[in-house]
């Protein structure tokens, strides 16, 4: 038995799951927010109870800290029983084919890929020297987004603009939310019984940030996103794919910077943008409920976008055995589900309507059983893979 940490840090946040491994069970789980302000939020969930506290947190070294701190007095466990820290890293670029450790070298890389991932690699990094700082002696394994996808070929990944920026900046599809496309697409492989390399499966994330992937014989093929997670299908508050002289167009009325412009597509488009209202897809939904047209309209463009994905992504597969949903929307969103599979029909997909509408955040086949390719709503786990990983490389 081994206890395992698995940590994804943001910019002012620390979120972290702590498992007994290879049981795979969840020994205390939760989130440290508002790093840097006056105020922090620590959220902590053991034991069947879950506990909120506002401690201050200077610097995600604080918060790591007391973290650890809470464990031990707490009696969750020692820290002598942590055998391994796993950490979420969004852009692994092509230095990382596999997960590995955090050495001073590879943290270097992963600083040196910040502008293909902007928002998360510098907060990664930010929260594994800290727990380097607190646990020295402990082997800290870097678990990336984009290596699942590393398996694409190239007339999957590459992008017809000239060869030399590939060759010089590395412009290329990456993809991300890896560790969740293969945990899905590997469970569905088991709940239906099949050989993982006999299966055709596209697992569609969707989340506040959303992706589709085609996985064949448990290998990623292609996936929606692209050099940042802003490629792709409309998202909480990203564009997704867009032509890129609106761009222009924007800036020639608007007097602003192409990063200015960049930022208004990753914070301030999506369903944030089409609907007016919110990212959340619960306040999207009430207001598409109140018949507002915009909210109506963003879920209807979001729909559309998906099922383009899922139909491109069955041809190049040669055909499908499962689709799945995950994450926030894909788990709980059953309007949005049926507005796609809806769209599907063409290809044999069918599902209970009624199993549908009582699905939330559980795995369940919602597909009726004379449909042609079988629908599940899939928890990820994410966390489960990078404990995984960290047992694989540190070889515990």
């Amino acid at each position: 038995m081994a206890m395992i940490m698995a940590v994804n840090a943001g910019s002012s946040s620390i979120k972290f799951q702590l498992l007994e491994m290879p049981e795979e069970k969840v020994i205390a789980s939760g989130v440290m927010e508002r790093i840097g302000l006056e105020e922090g939020i620590f959220t902590l969930k053991y034991d069947g109870k879950k506990e909120e506290t506002h401690p201050v947190l200077p610097t995600h070294a604080e918060g790591v800290q007391l973290l650890l701190d809470t464990l031990v007095a707490k009696n969750i466990c020692k820290l002598s029983e942590i055998a391994g820290v796993g950490h979420r890293v969004v852009q692994g670029g092509e230095y990382f084919k596999d997960s590995a450790f955090a050495t001073e070298e590879n943290i270097e890389k992963v600083l040196e890929l910040a502008d293909l991932a902007p928002l998360h690699n510098k907060a990664h990094v930010v929260g594994i020297r800290a727990f380097q700082k607190v646990l020295p002696n402990v082997p800290q394994v870097l678990v990336f987004d984009t290596t699942f996808h590393q398996t694409m070929l190239d007339e999957a990944y590459m992008y017809a603009t000239p060869y030399e920026w590939y060759e010089k900046y590395g412009i290329r599809k990456y993809g991300a939310h890896g560790t969740s496309h293969q945990y899905v697409s590997h469970r569905c492989a088991e709940l239906m019984g099949m050989p993982l390399e006999d299966t055709k499966i596209i697992v569609c994330h969707l989340g506040n940030g959303a992706s589709i992937s085609a996985v064949k014989g448990g290998k990623c093929i292609d996936t929606s996103m692209g050099l940042t997670p802003l490629e792709g299908i409309p998202m909480g508050t990203r564009s997704g794919n867009i032509d890129p002289t609106a761009l222009e167009v924007v800036a020639k009325h608007e007097n602003k910077s192409i990063s200015e412009l960049i930022q208004i597509l990753n914070k301030k488009s999506g369903l944030y943008g089409m609907s007016g209202i919110s990212n959340d897809a619960r306040d999207v939904t009430a207001g598409m409920n109140r018949g507002e047209y915009r909210c109506k309209m963003a879920f209807a463009v979001q729909s559309k976008r998906i099922m383009d994905y899922i139909g491109s992504y069955y041809v190049y597969l040669g055909g499908c055995d499962a689709i799945c949903f995950t994450a926030g929307m894909g788990e709980n969103l059953c309007h949005l589900r049926e507005k796609i599979c809806n769209r599907l029909g063409v290809l044999g997909v069918k599902i209970d309507t009624e199993i549908n509408n009582k699905t939330f955040g559980t795995e369940t086949l919602i597909s009726t059983p004379d449909s042609k390719i079988k629908v599940y709503v899939l928890p990820t786990n994410e966390e489960v893979m990078i404990a995984r990983d960290v047992m694989r490389i540190a070889k515990i």
